[in-house]
């Protein structure tokens, strides 16, 4: 039985608390990585430790990069732990968060807001309700032919997706003017203006994360089948659907205030998978430290390979993508003879 042992906890935590540091310390305006730590861990009630920073220093840390490498975290141990479900539901080593559609309905309603001049507030909320809307559509294709197994949502997602891509190139189209905003949010994002887009993905991430950890165990049933998970006591529809709409809802819920950021909950978990083992129990939570180390580093990449210009955190995730699907298909294909 595959257990979480220390050294694997340890190496988690050490990334996590190591690429916040580097979020934190490194940018246009570096900071000692001593005293950010130090202004860190002065936030702790009733500590209060001499950091060396001045005020201006100071702002910077806690107002602009911290909320930015924290909602980095989140976003990426969501879309990671979202992929690693995605891969034990789907029995795919390769499966995405975003398979059944969820990118195309919150790309299609970001645009829509976008395009048609709408309050740039209503952003995160249009996304996640299209995001949502896209996912019913696709359960509700999926079960309109009686074939509700894991092969027949996949399709399902796939045509919702390409119909509503289809409706986002139309806007496109239509709105040209609007091309660089909308190709801004479609292509990731990660800068905010304070706590407020921390606090409306806080509620998801702990929701998804208590569900999706809470079937661990059955992930690892449901990948013997169907018909071996019913024999050793298992409901597979049921658990199937608890599992799928707890990763839809958290994905939902960081493409909102994230844009669509691909590659991390493919690259992330599978990697995972390689170095501790195929056991769920190991694989959700080692996704969530390692996918939020993963995304922070990319961000942090993002805002200074060509500062003071930032680049497309999306841009960034694929360039690791693009290579590590390569070595996976060189390395499977050197097994396989």
């Amino acid at each position: 039985m595959s257990r979480l042992r220390p050294l694997r906890w340890v190496a988690g935590s050490l990334a996590v608390v190591g690429a916040g540091v580097a979020g934190l310390a490194f940018g246009p305006v570096p900071l000692p990585p001593v005293a950010v730590a130090t202004e860190i861990i002065n936030l702790v009630p009733g500590v209060r430790l001499e950091s060396g920073l001045d005020p201006r220093e100071s702002a910077v840390l806690l107002q602009l990069r911290l909320p930015r490498v924290v909602l980095g975290l989140l976003v990426g141990a969501m879309l990671s732990l979202a992929g690693a479900a995605y891969q034990g539901v789907f029995r795919n080593p390769l499966a995405d968060p975003y398979l059944l559609g969820v990118a195309a309905g919150a790309g299609l309603s970001a645009t829509a807001v976008i395009a048609l001049d709408g309050p740039r507030t209503l952003l995160p909320a249009a996304a996640f309700a299209g995001a949502l809307a896209a996912l019913g559509l696709t359960y509700l294709l999926g079960a309109s032919g009686g074939d509700r197994s894991p092969a027949a949502l996949i399709l399902s997602g796939v045509a919702v997706a390409a119909f509503l891509q289809a409706g986002q190139v139309w806007l496109m189209q239509r709105h040209v003017e609007d091309l660089r905003e909308i190709y801004s949010w479609l292509l990731g994002r990660l800068a905010t203006g304070g706590w407020g887009d921390v606090r409306l993905l806080l509620p998801y991430v702990l929701v998804t994360a208590v569900v999706v950890l809470a079937h661990r165990r059955e992930l690892d049933v449901l990948t013997v089948g169907d018909e071996e998970a019913a024999g050793l006591g298992l409901h597979p529809r049921h658990s199937r659907l608890i599992l799928v709409v707890a990763a839809s809802l958290g994905t939902a819920a960081a493409v909102s205030v994230s844009g669509l950021i691909g590659f991390v909950g493919v690259i992330v978990p599978h990697a995972v998978r390689l170095l501790a083992g195929a056991s769920y129990r190991v694989i959700l939570p080692l996704s969530m430290l390692f996918g939020a180390a993963f995304l922070t580093l990319a961000d942090l990449i993002a805002r200074t390979a060509a500062a003071p210009a930032e680049v497309p955190i999306g841009v960034v995730t694929a360039l690791c993508g693009a290579p590590f699907f390569a070595l996976v298909l060189r390395t499977n294909r050197r097994v396989s003879l």
